[in-house]
């Protein structure tokens, strides 16, 4: 579901620190909308400490560790988004007074119009942005301490700083992998309608939500380009101050976003066995001869009886 990408002055849209769970899933929905996404993995999540991974939805025998952490990244590497092996040591104000200079450990300077930090331990290399209020005191045996206030962000990730977002650490995020990875994917969307906006698209339709439906399922009225460019009228304000020729892009390109949600069922079915294929390049090779095996065996036994 790419869309118009567009901000050349910088290596990237987006640059998110940290690939657990919540870094990868604020990857996955800003790559699927199109925008240069750069994940910085420092390899040593938390998810790497779980001997097994028991209530992550979708995995009714439980997910090794590093099974799980291979999946996340084939996922956002696959719908668009760079993960980058490194550390983050710093992340600071670009020179234009927009944007983000990050500053990996051993990589060269990259350049990001939006930032996210999603590492559930510290926000140590985010000091070159403080204002003040972005860390917090307190007392502990008899000593002072300082760290990063887990309340600094909204819920939607947002921060007063423009174009930061915290995924983590964040107050209202659990340790639990699938709520870290739900909250990445809220701030994922706020990031997408935060760049919406920022191209002029109204709060109206800046809304965002990435789904794929079944052609089946749209009526014949909905099939009609026109149908579509009128709802997009309907809910466009009449007070915009943006020229009809912007007006126009933005119409049909929201018009094909709409329409190219829906799949016809041929489509459906091969994504559905290419999902399938990419799921068993993750499981090891004598499981997969085993389970042949078994399915062979029941076959020449139906075929006996």
């Amino acid at each position: 579901m790419a869309t118009d990408t567009g901000e050349d002055e910088y290596d990237y849209d987006v640059a998110v620190v940290g690939g657990g769970p919540a870094g990868s899933a604020v990857g996955v929905f800003s790559a699927r909308y199109g925008l240069g996404t750069l994940i910085f993995d420092r390899g040593r999540s938390s998810i790497g400490q779980c001997a097994h991974l028991e209530n992550y939805l979708g995995f009714p025998g439980g997910v090794d560790a590093e099974t799980f952490y291979e999946l996340m990244h084939d996922h956002a590497e696959e719908v668009g988004a760079t993960i980058e092996s490194d550390l983050v040591e710093s992340v600071e104000p670009a020179d234009a007074g927009e944007g983000f200079v990050v500053r990996p450990q051993t990589g060269d300077p990259v350049t990001a119009r939006r930032v996210v930090a999603a590492t559930r331990y510290g926000g140590e290399y985010l000091r070159g942005l403080d204002d003040g209020t972005m860390y917090q005191t307190h007392e502990y045996d008899g000593e002072t301490h300082e760290e990063f206030d887990k309340e600094y962000a909204n819920a939607d990730g947002t921060t007063p700083i423009e174009g930061l977002y915290i995924a983590s650490p964040y107050a209202e995020t659990s340790p639990q992998a699938l709520m870290a990875a739900g909250h990445g994917a809220r701030v994922g969307v706020s990031v997408v309608e935060a760049v919406r906006r920022e191209r002029g698209y109204p709060d109206s339709i800046a809304d965002y939500y990435d789904w794929v439906r079944r052609e089946a399922e749209r009526t014949e009225e909905w099939s009609d380009r026109d149908r579509w460019r009128d709802l997009f009228d309907s809910q466009f304000p009449d007070d915009h101050d943006l020229p009809d020729q912007r007006v126009d892009e933005l119409r049909e390109r929201e018009v094909d976003r709409r329409l190219d949600a829906y799949i016809p069922r041929e489509d459906a079915d091969q994504r559905a066995e290419a999902g399938q294929r990419r799921l068993l390049s993750h499981i090891d090779d004598d499981l997969i001869l085993d389970a042949a095996a078994e399915i062979d065996a029941e076959r020449a036994a139906r075929t006996d009886d």
